[in-house]
């Protein structure tokens, strides 16, 4: 941020005049009895000057004047030589934007006092608060040569590791996050911020007694507020900063030309600011009371898109380069190589989740905006029950009141004519009401056919015999895409996962269910949430390992002669597939082991079935807007797909075995009476997502939880191992073998805590040890 000053006014020996038009461009003109400001200044300081002051071209000799300084913002639209107005303490006046200067940055002004006022002591500065009782002052000499203020801050009791704080430090309210392995009573060392002694600027870094925000003429009309925050120290130009304005998490870019400390400006729209409307769901409580390192969908200041971010253990954006397999992640891009009304075309990349932006805001098919930033960012703070109100209540707006499409379907040519009828339709025509007939029968579609027609073509278009899918190798309930279906279905296969794409979206758009679950990974997918490392434990567990047995080599990598290539077997016959260009002549070595785990990740999250990901989003996309999307996590996309099952908590318990600390008594241990009350007081959400924490998807064997399979296709029961607070102080899952690690809690109420947030963090994809 520019801070414009005048020129210092060099004091007359004699009290003589001054030079004329000394406020340069900076024009200032009286304009008492006028209402309605168009911007607005702050009081910066206070001046008593014993020399005449120039007001415009106009010059007051003889009498000394006093005069006050003020701080105001060029407001958006206004060039330089432009007036505009200004509200200067009690009185309204114009300033001529001086040459070089441009939107948003700030001037001062020097406002002579009025004469009757002119013995009217200035406003004290707000006096500021003491500082919190668990805060001490580091002693300057136990400080570097040139190091700034410390303080010793000792952890709150009840602060948990990863947690925030607040604390005053030096009149200034600083959030503080304590460390990952922090207990109560420990001293963590905390440096604040430089402050501002001015008492007066509305800023993120300091918040101030009844704090005024830097405003502009432009503000109420597009309904933005103007935030001022200093930028961190070490970060650099062009660098990305988050921080939380308005209680909004946003990501801006340090301009090019400002630097460490320096203040800069950006806007939010006041409906993001204010934050969402109406009770937020206990799920999104959960993961803002306990937020943890890892990816966010943020805000970014500069076009008010959506972006995911890392933070690293000191609240910064990770910004590294290279691979990591525990932090490291992509997400899925749709890119469009045209806009054909009724068949887009585009392909689909893994990218680094920064390059993954997705709009904030719904437009309806004549441009006009349907849902704003702040409606979207208000529907995701809603309860699972209440975002699927929204959802609908936009989708029939997306709808409008075209009529209906009408389609005619042979049930003996149920798939071609399906086909035919769905792939013929334009995308306005997708997002009709549809009425179905089934030729040769009577009957009138008033609901009970389309949903009919759901669920027969969807249960025939994941049934593994077609060869477009296939069950995933660790869970036979849920289906992934088979990399082979080009040989399985030669018939124009692409085509297929475009028409499935599009019943997908569309059965999301009407209401209607899905019959097939899909891998973990693919609900991602559809999100562009981030995919990682651990994604891959969910396709094939065996591989998972054997990759992080690579990792714990070392140097021996090198001996086992791997190169970037990977074996496939199709119908029988194994092929090489290099997993980079020239691939095959590339042995794997210790240095690059983080290129080889990244090349793996990459050709089997996607690599392997690239073409049919592309048709699939792509109908999916032409049904529904990315944007609409943003308010589901995964697990929630799951359960609006497939519905919410009903699951028999008798028959759950009935049919649960009991391991490690729990062997002997079994579902009569405390731990495990504790266990099944919280679930049985659980709703269907929950219960589902539980269910979804330790078996990797919410769906329940038709015969109930006699038949819960396994990784290896055999019967495998719930089960519930015990394992000491020393082991994990949070319930574990391991999906493959439906088992969840269960820690022997001392009281009901740590265990009900503590598996809520495992449950509700597994939403996220983070780490909760």
């Amino acid at each position: 941020m520019a801070n414009f000053r005048l020129p210092s006014i060099p004091r007359s020996p004699t009290r003589g005049s001054l030079p004329i038009n000394l406020l340069h461009s900076v024009r200032i003109m009286w304009n008492r009895g006028e209402h309605g400001a168009d911007a607005r200044s702050e009081h910066v300081a206070e001046e008593r000057c014993e020399h005449d002051v120039a007001i415009g071209r106009s010059l007051s000799r003889g009498t000394p004047r006093l005069s006050r300084i003020y701080r105001i913002t060029i407001p958006d639209g206004i060039k330089p030589g432009e007036e505009f107005q200004a509200c200067a303490g009690e009185h309204t006046v114009r300033v001529r934007c001086p040459p070089g200067s441009q939107p948003g940055q700030s001037l001062q002004i020097t406002i002579p006092m009025d004469k009757n006022k002119s013995n009217v002591p200035p406003p004290p500065l707000p006096e500021l608060p003491p500082d919190s009782e668990n805060v001490t002052k580091i002693p300057d000499q136990d400080l570097a040569p040139g190091e700034q203020t410390a303080y010793y801050v000792e952890i709150p009791e009840g602060v948990r590791g990863g947690q925030q704080f607040h604390v005053t430090i030096n009149g200034q309210l600083l959030t503080v996050r304590n460390p990952n392995m922090g207990r109560a009573g420990m001293l963590v060392r905390v440096v604040p911020p430089p402050a501002n002694n001015d008492g007066v600027v509305a800023s993120l870094d300091r918040p101030r007694p009844s704090p005024q925000p830097l405003a502009n003429p432009n503000e109420q009309r597009d309904k933005t507020q103007r935030f001022e925050v200093v930028v961190p120290k070490g970060v650099k130009r062009g660098q990305p900063f988050a921080l939380f304005a308005g209680g909004v998490r946003v990501l801006v870019t340090c301009p090019q030309n400002a630097t460490n400390g320096q203040r800069i400006q950006f806007n939010l729209p006041l409906g993001l600011v204010n934050g969402p409307d109406g009770p937020k769901s206990k799920l999104a409580e959960i993961k803002l009371s306990y937020d943890k390192d890892g990816w966010t969908r943020t805000i970014r200041a500069t076009d008010m898109k959506f972006q995911w971010t890392r933070f690293d253990e000191k609240g910064n954006v990770d910004e590294r380069k290279r691979f990591d397999a525990d932090r490291s992640a992509y997400v899925l891009k749709l890119d469009f190589s045209d806009d054909n009304h009724r068949m887009r075309r585009g392909h689909v990349s893994l990218v680094t989740p920064d390059k993954g932006i997705v709009d904030s805001n719904i437009m309806n098919a004549d441009g006009s905006e349907l849902a704003s930033y702040s409606d979207i960012a208000s529907a995701q703070m809603k309860s699972y029950e209440d975002k699927i109100n929204w959802f609908r209540d936009t989708c029939k707006q997306l709808a409008g009141d075209e009529g209906y499409k009408k389609m005619d379907i042979r049930r003996e040519y149920l798939l071609s004519d399906s086909i035919r009828e769905v792939m013929s339709s334009s995308r306005e025509e997708l997002r009709t009401l549809w009425r179905f007939e089934f030729m040769g029968e009577p009957g009138i579609d008033a609901g009970g056919l389309k949903r009919e027609w759901f669920e027969l073509v969807t249960k025939e278009m994941f049934d593994p015999n077609l060869g477009l899918w296939q069950s995933s190798a660790t869970n036979q309930m849920c289906m992934q895409i088979n990399p082979a279906s080009e040989i399985c279905c030669p018939d124009n296969h692409l085509m297929y996962f475009r028409f499935i794409g599009r019943v997908m979206g569309k059965a999301m758009f009407d209401g209607e269910l899905v019959k097939g679950h899909m891998v973990k990974h693919l609900y991602k997918h559809l999100l562009g949430w981030p995919v990682m490392f651990n994604d891959l434990k969910d396709i094939d567990e065996e591989y998972c390992n054997n990759l992080k047995g690579l990792k714990d080599m070392g140097a021996n990598v090198e001996y086992v002669g791997v190169d970037f290539t990977t074996t496939e077997e199709l119908m029988g016959m194994k092929q090489t597939v290099e997993l980079i260009p020239g691939g095959v002549d590339i042995d794997v070595v210790e240095n690059n082991l983080p290129e080889y785990i990244e090349a793996c990740l990459r050709y089997r999250l996607l690599g392997r079935y690239e073409a049919q990901m592309s048709e699939l989003m792509l109908g999916f996309y032409d049904v529904l807007p990315e944007p609409l999307l943003t308010i589901f996590d995964f697990q929630e996309l799951e359960l609006l797909m497939c519905g919410l099952p009903v699951i028999d908590t008798a028959n759950w318990m009935e049919h649960t075995e009991y391991t490690g600390e729990y062997d002997r008594k079994g579902a009569h241990h405390e731990v495990c009476v504790w266990f099944w009350e919280v679930v049985s007081e659980y709703d269907q959400e929950m219960r589902a997502r539980l269910l979804q924490f330790v078996t990797g998807t919410s769906g329940v064997p038709a015969n109930g939880f006699s038949s819960l399979q396994g990784s290896d296709g055999n019967i495998r029961k719930f089960t519930i191992q015990g394992v000491g607070l020393d082991t994990c102080v949070y319930p574990r899952s391991h999906t493959c073998f439906n088992r969840i690690d269960l820690p022997l809690y001392d009281t009901r109420e740590d265990l009900e805590e503590k598996l809520r947030i495992a449950v509700t963090m597994a939403a996220t994809g983070f780490d909760i040890e």
